[in-house]
């Protein structure tokens, strides 16, 4: 996530748009304390609204849980992975040497 500050929005504002436009989530601090937080625009935020456009996002970029995400969502985990599963978000994060090192296991 992105921070600007209150000057930065009249000087990079410019910034902040295409952070949007990139889909990142951008939060906007005045004096080292959050004001705002600026959502992408998106499919998402159109179909499932901007509480549950925002968990996505919150979850996607490792800010939230998945249950917390879920949760701000205001949503069962099942309905919110459903949610993630059609747009094509990976529900679990494992890393590729993890999961080598699970196979090498089975395989003893």
């Amino acid at each position: 996530m992105h921070t600007f500050s209150i000057r930065d929005l009249r000087e990079r504002s410019d910034d902040l748009i295409r952070n949007a436009e990139a889909g990142h989530l951008s939060l906007v601090a005045e004096q080292g304390h959050p004001v705002f937080v600026a959502v992408p625009f998106d499919d998402t935020t159109l179909s499932k609204g901007v509480t549950a456009s925002l968990a996505v996002k919150l979850f996607e970029e490792n800010v939230l849980s998945l249950g917390r995400a879920a949760q701000f969502a205001g949503m069962s985990t099942e309905t919110f992975m459903d949610v993630l599963g059609a747009l094509g978000i990976a529900v679990i994060d494992y890393p590729a040497a993890d999961l080598a090192d699970e196979v090498a296991g089975f395989s003893k």
